[in-house]
């Protein structure tokens, strides 16, 4: 009993000169031991990665999942180590109800044949995204939490206790200052050579820690770099499934919606498709095919391709992303496609697929 009372003692005096001390620094009416630059330096880049660090997973948190409530959820399951449910993403959910929605006006009808199309393309979307989620989820948002639940807790520990030891140092100089008698004087130097040892022992493990910073950023240089690998591959599907998407629906007239009228189908027939040909007045004619047609040299406009596309057949003109060539309309073309010219070679190209330049 007598050793807890004597050790609980100490501590109250150790404290107590310590808040002394601190307190004193602050009016200015006591001196601090001032660190080095370089360790100085090592402290405000550990402080900076902390704070960026903080920043940079919140954001990436919301970026992956921007529902608040949703992601107070996770925080929960993970806290508790126990797995999330499984979430349906916003493009699958979409996906469905899209595909119910055929189902409900009939598939078979344009606009349901539609609905399934890109109902399936939003679940690819939904698909894709959620293999994105997982990815960035365990190898770049996991790294980051570890590091400010692991490292930097251990390097905020052992800077509080170098605080503590500074303090400690920093009152002993002052007591040895204040000190007259010679016996006193003496135990005043025994502490302080005692306390001086103490901070300096505890600021080289510090320092190492801090140090160690630098294992932390590449650590994290190579997860932004698989972040960005998996978000790159992200979008390329998207765009793939989207352009492919758009393939299917660019061929197909909008304007019929008669549920008796023919399906849509992957490789429709000619006479779905009236932008393969020129109306006639007079319906003894043979309608003429764009690549046999003069153009009106008036009506002539640049545009720059925005995507790649594949000729369905010898009516139509295959396109390269990026490429200027020559469009123009027909008198009673679908308002969805244009005639194409590039050098000696003509067809039938999407509008969606052009930029049309002034």
């Amino acid at each position: 009993m007598d050793f807890s009372v004597k050790k609980l003692a100490s501590d109250a005096g150790v404290f107590f000169s310590r808040a002394v001390q601190f307190t004193q620094e602050n009016l200015g009416q006591a001196e601090k031991t001032e660190l080095d630059a370089h360790f100085e330096n090592l402290l405000t880049r550990a402080d900076n990665t902390k704070n960026w660090t903080e920043k940079i997973l919140h954001q990436t948190e919301v970026l992956l999942q921007p529902s608040p409530s949703a992601r107070v959820e996770e925080f929960l399951y993970e806290k508790l180590d126990r797995k999330a449910p499984s979430r349906v993403t916003t493009a699958e959910l979409l996906g469905q109800y899209m595909t119910e929605a055929a189902n409900d006006f009939g598939p078979s009808t344009p606009y349901g044949q539609t609905l399934i199309k890109v109902g399936e393309t939003q679940k690819h979307l939904g698909a894709a995204e959620r293999d994105f989620i997982h990815s960035s989820s365990i190898n770049f948002l996991t790294p980051l939490r570890n590091f400010l639940e692991g490292d930097w807790k251990t390097i905020a520990k052992e800077r509080r206790i170098l605080q503590n030891r500074r303090l400690d140092l920093d009152a002993c100089k002052a007591r040895l200052k204040k000190s007259k008698a010679a016996e006193a004087k003496a135990a005043a130097e025994h502490e302080l050579r005692v306390a001086q040892t103490e901070f300096d022992r505890q600021a080289e493990v510090t320092r190492l820690l801090l140090e160690g910073i630098s294992s932390t950023h590449v650590n994290h240089l190579r997860c932004l770099h698989e972040f960005a690998e998996a978000q790159a591959t992200y979008f390329a599907q998207s765009y793939q499934y989207m352009l492919d998407l758009q393939k299917q629906l660019g061929r197909f007239p909008v304007g019929n919606t008669d549920p008796a009228s023919q399906p849509l189908s992957s490789s429709p027939p000619p006479a779905t498709l009236p932008v393969l040909q020129v109306a006639s007045s007079n319906p003894g004619e043979v309608p003429l095919n764009p690549v046999e047609v003069t153009p009106p040299v008036s009506g002539t406009r640049k545009a720059r391709v925005l995507y790649d596309y594949e000729a369905a057949d010898i009516t139509e003109l295959a396109l390269f992303a990026d490429e200027l060539i020559t469009v123009y309309s027909l008198p009673g073309m679908d308002p969805d496609w244009l005639v194409g010219e590039r050098g000696n070679k003509k067809g039938k190209v999407p509008v969606t697929y052009l930029e049309l330049l002034s």
